[in-house]
């Protein structure tokens, strides 16, 4: 039995490791599908409504779908993956509407139910169709038809009343649902949790793998060479660890400047000082063992040997560095949104979503800031779960009895 067939039978038997990989793999499937999922799937989950400000969980209202007069939105599959897709729509809740002759006159709702709004007029066409008003518009009351020119086909169209009224009420006219209901300006909660997903994964990928690759070389070279080239990378790694995480992370933010890549590159260069100092630690255990005297011996050069011989075997250790930094990297992130110098607005992240309602704790909608935290929560207790499961799959003195 090799290594990894061992180590995914003893995670097998880890429940609360396999309860976070399971958690894990779901985040990592909404923040994949999450623009496919989501049902506000326009980008950053943007679309604001600030009628519907501030509405409760489960809040359902009915709206009119009016198309805009621009020609469609048609990303291709991979496109509307990664970005989503502009709505080509403008949805409209409303109170109640009536056709009138050739037009749909609808009250508008106000948020609230004491309220009246006003009411708009529109001409059925230009709520079904996307209009070129520069081009001849002919709208017959007397004979109930309208023929204007639309955008998406290119061609001069002819419609009646009676098709664009059955149109309206059977397509453009929908009930949504707010199952966890909407921010401060009216946007669909669920939708902005679900693409804040896609932050928090992305950027703790990143910065994962910016890390150890830091913190792995330096490490492997300080722990093989030793000497002036150990007290060199052991003096850097002094230097950055006695400067506060976060604070560091802060620094090079406003240096980098604002913004989802600079994220990426300050958490990233400030978590490898722990891997090299650990990778360090397991080379120079593992510098004077027989197989590597045995590879100096036949001529290997130092690179083949750390490559080839020396990181292999601390395989387990990177494994378990990952998840733990995963998790470091989610809450730095986290943070950094929080205090406003994380992702910029409009792109959507779990801290800048309890920033924006940690004022709304104590008025009654503390779910607002309660959501995206329980989600933080989860997703760093998950790799923490994973992260301790991994730590027991690979103990040194149980994987070093299994055959390779």
């Amino acid at each position: 039995m090799s290594k990894a067939d061992y180590a995914w039978q003893r995670l097998k038997k880890n429940t609360l490791a396999l309860l976070g990989l399971g958690i894990i793999c779901l985040f990592l499937f909404v923040s994949v599908f999450g623009y496919l999922i989501a049902p506000d799937g326009s980008p950053d989950a943007n679309n604001q409504k600030l009628e519907l400000a501030m509405k409760p969980p489960g809040f359902k209202v009915k709206e009119i779908h009016i198309r805009k007069n621009e020609p469609l939105h048609n990303p291709g599959f991979f496109s509307k993956l990664i970005y989503g897709q502009e709505n080509d729509y403008k949805e409209v809740p409303f109170r109640q509407f009536q056709f009138k002759e050739n037009a749909l006159i609808y009250e508008e709702y106000t948020g609230k139910e004491n309220i009246p709004g006003c009411k708009i007029k529109y001409n059925l066409a230009d709520i079904v169709y996307a209009i070129d008003y520069s081009k001849p518009f002919t709208d017959n009351v007397q004979e109930g038809y309208i023929q204007f020119y639309d955008i998406d086909s290119g061609q001069q169209l002819k419609r009646n009343r009676a098709d664009l009224q059955n149109e309206i009420v059977n397509k453009q006219i929908k009930e949504h649902h707010y199952f966890l209901g909407t921010d401060r300006a009216g946007r669909d909660m669920l939708s902005r949790l679900i693409i804040g997903t896609r932050i928090s994964f992305t950027i703790g990928f990143i910065s994962v793998i910016l890390s150890i690759f830091i913190g792995v070389l330096l490490g492997a070279l300080s722990g093989y060479y030793r000497g002036w080239a150990d007290n060199l990378i052991m003096w850097i790694i002094n230097v950055v660890w006695s400067i506060p995480t976060l604070l560091l992370v802060i620094a090079l933010t406003f240096v980098l400047g604002k913004g989802f890549w600079q994220v990426f590159i300050a958490v990233g260069f400030t978590m490898w000082v722990e891997v090299a100092r650990v990778i360090r630690g397991q080379i120079i255990s593992l510098r004077e063992k027989e197989y590597v005297e045995a590879g100096r011996a036949l001529g290997f050069s130092s690179l083949r040997i750390i490559a080839r011989h020396l990181l292999p075997n601390i395989t387990g250790t990177i494994i378990v560095l990952s998840a733990a930094n995963f998790a470091n990297a989610i809450l730095i992130e986290a943070g950094l949104s929080f205090l406003g110098i994380g992702a910029q607005p409009p792109t959507v992240s779990w801290g800048s979503m309890i920033n924006d309602h940690k004022g709304y704790i104590i008025a009654n909608a503390a779910y607002l800031a309660f959501l995206p935290g329980l989600a933080i929560m989860l997703m760093v207790l998950a790799f923490v779960l994973l992260g301790n499961g991994l730590r027991d799959v690979f103990d040194t003195k149980t994987m070093d009895e299994v055959s390779i």
